[in-house]
């Protein structure tokens, strides 16, 4: 069983840094976009998913971003704080910017996701916004990997990268890689690729990965290898995911082992990959081992894909603070996994 060795004598138990914005879910089941009669709103954004998915199990949490000056970005301010989310990184832009914002379907599969990020207020996130002393004061940094796609938000998103490693602060990238928001795949796999060595724990699906090896190892398909070529500099572990497939993990010390999915009805394709980091860095920052952490990880996913959001079902509510309770409360819910 492998252990995460953290600081633990930090007021916060993660920091997440990238995108919140709002998500506004199709009310209709099965129906195409033209069809549809109106939306519900959440908060969304992969590192607000995050967030809340840890905030939701019992974790202290604090998050660094920035949304407009707007009624969106109100909005989202106040759902997180709500919650007890600490806003002491969340910065406000008004230089005309706007709070991301996503129209989806709701479909098991097939689902078309319309995001609309022109001038998109979390990429204007500047470097003399990063707090070393904020990022100090938590057990981890998890970096969502949509913030490297544009400066300032690129140099932002490095330094605190920076600033985790003088502070002793496990570093975690979710690549979170959107094609959309990059002008090649070269341009992303080089800016991943330094994110990546600054990093204790990166997680990300085969394609992102594919991305990622885009300069160094064009058209690799072997999961072994991957987890090689990324093992090196700081990072610790490398978690493969493979949908449907379950996911492989691999330690530097030559440890590996494989994780199943727990099999649900899918209502939703989206989403289950935030709660799958929620539900890994929780079990972290509370003692358990990356085993639990990625079977609960797991668990997370499976509850997220069969809900119809992604903040307000990416994990059961929090009923103590202690680690095997809301842990049973995931884990009970669902069958067992392969």
């Amino acid at each position: 069983m492998t252990k995460i060795a953290l600081q633990q004598d930090r007021p916060l138990d993660a920091i997440v840094l990238g995108r919140a914005g709002v998500d506004l879910y199709a009310r209709e089941a099965n129906t195409d976009m033209a069809d549809i009669s109106g939306f519900n709103k959440f908060v969304g954004g992969s590192a607000a998913n995050i967030a809340v998915a840890v905030n939701k199990l019992g974790g202290k949490v604090g998050f660094i971003g920035c949304v407009a000056e707007d009624a969106f970005g109100g909005y989202v301010k106040g759902y997180m704080s709500g919650l007890g989310i600490n806003l002491d990184g969340m910065m406000t832009d008004s230089s005309g910017s706007r709070t991301s914002v996503a129209f989806t379907e709701m479909k098991p599969s097939d689902c078309t996701v319309l995001i609309y990020r022109n001038k998109v207020s979390d990429l204007t996130l500047k470097p003399e916004q990063i707090s070393q002393a904020y990022i100090a004061s938590s057990k981890v940094l998890v970096v969502t990997g949509t913030a490297l796609s544009e400066s300032p938000s690129r140099e932002a998103t490095l330094l605190a990268m920076e600033y985790a490693r003088r502070s002793n602060t496990v570093v975690v990238l979710d690549v979170d890689y959107r094609p959309y928001s990059w002008r090649t795949d070269v341009d992303a796999s080089i800016y991943y690729g330094i994110a990546a060595g600054l990093s204790d724990i990166v997680i990300g699906n085969r394609e992102e990965f594919d991305m990622m090896e885009t300069v160094i190892a064009p058209g690799n398909k072997d999961d072994d290898a991957t987890a090689a070529r990324f093992m090196r500099a700081n990072t610790q572990v490398v978690v493969i995911k493979a949908g449907e497939l379950g996911s492989k993990v691999y330690c530097r010390d030559g440890h590996s082992f494989q994780q199943g999915i727990f099999r649900v009805k899918v209502n939703k394709p989206f989403g289950s990959g935030d709660s799958f980091a929620g539900g890994l860095i929780w079990t972290l920052v509370n003692g358990g081992t990356l085993e639990d952490g990625v079977k609960h990880g797991s668990a997370a996913a499976a509850i997220n894909v069969s809900g119809t959001s992604c903040t307000e079902q990416c994990q059961p509510e929090r009923s103590c603070s202690t680690l095997s309770k809301p842990v049973s409360n995931l884990l009970t819910t669902l069958s067992s996994p392969p």
